[in-house]
């Protein structure tokens, strides 16, 4: 007996996780794919048997490759394909807004979709990252009222989220552990049978709430951690010392593991996830409790991309040149090294902040297609972003970029300075070569006056 499966958006969750599951003996799968402008084409590439990932991606070709040729793997964006689905998994995007309150447009458009067409005894898992309490206030609500079913009843409902990474999808799906949370015994035991397919390691069952909890306080003990390591790059910075010697040194304790800052966070969990954490304690119009930990974190991360703004002012001031007016190439456009996954890269406020101060900005990205926060174009090739700028500023750590030629690059740069969000470059060789050079955490803002 074939399991049919649908895959609610092709994203970096869903396409790797209906991949993994078309490979299964038994199981048909397909992908939901909305046909618009900006996620439309990833149908005919999907179909194709290719990915639509720009970056390396170890076994994802060849996986989609070989579902797509044995006839178990298709995308489509007909929502009528849900009538047929034994299993549900709901895999589109979460975004909180600029109040950080989450946006659920999609979620419960999808919801509505799925209820209006569910088959009685479907299994439905939500898998994209949501506040506490909403699988059952939200999608359980909303797929009750358009089926006419009771959940846990006429159909089972599980939270189960995801712990991928750009660059190891496949990797993070079958060798993590996994949670899984159903609003029932028999919804948790069917999602845990279905994750078991493919999942290698422990599957921990708890309650819906808690593993929704799970999601997002992982992903705000994470933050936090960096913002701290952040805020100790600005103190190192104001005092003239090497925050990745002090680093080293505290990490030498096998019981420590101090985080490395940077020119700011990114990706779709962890700008967001304590934002939606946060909102779990709001009802009825009111806070139950005020998280100060993860509230001071976040501002703490969201302040790098402009303190690597002042950092390219500083040195520009050094050097005598104008921030109106000057050429500033920005290295990376990606939130993660390697990958073209542009989600809340820190690479957007940092252009913002520079081109609000008069720069004229330049952008180079290896893998980046598209950018989504404004008219710039990216430049693939690292020389022609280069030429004649007064300044590069690194955000991503590209694999490109540790072996740059600094040689080459000086010769055709305007000015020869480099601000370093990565702790990619020796301060000793690229000063040597006569470059103006500053690094979070590394080196201090020089004075100006």
């Amino acid at each position: 007996m074939v399991t049919n499966i649908v895959v609610v958006g092709m994203g970096y969750v869903g396409i790797p996780c209906a991949a993994l599951l078309a490979d299964v003996e038994g199981i048909q799968v397909t992908g939901l794919q909305r046909k618009s402008k900006r996620s439309g084409w990833k149908i005919d590439v999907l179909n194709s048997g290719k990915s639509p990932f720009e970056g390396d991606e170890p076994g994802l070709d060849e996986l989609i490759a070989k579902v797509v040729a044995k006839g178990t793997f298709k995308v489509t964006d007909d929502i009528e394909v849900l009538k047929d689905a034994d299993i549900i998994l709901i895999d589109v995007q979460t975004p909180t807004d600029q109040q950080n309150m989450p946006q659920y447009v999609s979620l419960r458009e999808v919801s509505k979709n799925i209820g209006m067409r569910l088959k009685k005894g479907a299994l439905v898992v939500v898998e994209s990252t949501v506040a506490p309490g909403t699988t059952e206030n939200v999608v359980q609500e909303i797929i009750e009222k358009e089926s006419g079913f009771k959940g846990g009843k006429d159909f089972d409902l599980a939270f189960s989220y995801e712990r991928v990474m750009p660059g190891k999808l496949i990797e993070f799906i079958v060798n993590m552990p996994r949670v899984v949370g159903g609003i029932t015994p028999r919804s948790t035991e069917r999602a845990v049978e279905l994750y078991s397919k493919i999942v290698k390691e422990d599957i921990t069952t708890l309650d819906t709430l808690s593993a929704e909890l799970s999601k997002t306080i992982e992903n705000a003990y994470r933050d936090v951690n960096i913002a701290f390591a952040n805020e100790m790059a600005l103190v190192c910075e104001s005092l003239g010392v090497d925050i990745y010697k002090i680093i080293n040194a505290i990490n030498k304790r096998h019981d420590r593991m101090m985080h490395t800052p940077g020119a700011g966070v990114g990706g779709h969990c962890l700008p967001k996830d304590p934002w939606l954490l946060r909102y779990g304690l709001y009802e009825y119009g009111t806070w139950k409790l005020e998280p100060e930990f993860i509230s001071l974190a976040r501002r703490i991360n969201d302040h790098m991309p402009v303190h690597m703004a002042n950092l390219v002012e500083n040195a520009l001031y050094a050097k005598g040149v104008a921030f109106r007016g000057a050429t500033i190439t920005v290295l990376g456009g990606a939130y993660l090294e390697d990958s073209d996954d542009t989600r809340n890269t820190p690479a957007a406020p940092l252009i913002a902040s520079l081109q609000a101060k008069g720069a004229e900005v330049r952008l180079h990205d290896p893998f980046v297609r598209e950018w989504d926060f404004g008219p710039l174009e990216i430049e693939r090739d690292i020389m022609k972003a280069a030429k004649d700028s007064d300044c590069l500023v690194l955000v991503t750590k590209h694999a490109e970029y540790f072996s740059l030629d600094l040689d080459k690059v000086k010769k055709i740069m305007r000015t020869p300075i480099i601000v370093d969000g990565r702790n990619v470059f020796d301060e000793e060789i690229v000063t040597s070569k006569g470059f103006e050079y500053r690094c979070v955490g590394k080196r201090g803002v020089q004075k100006t006056s």
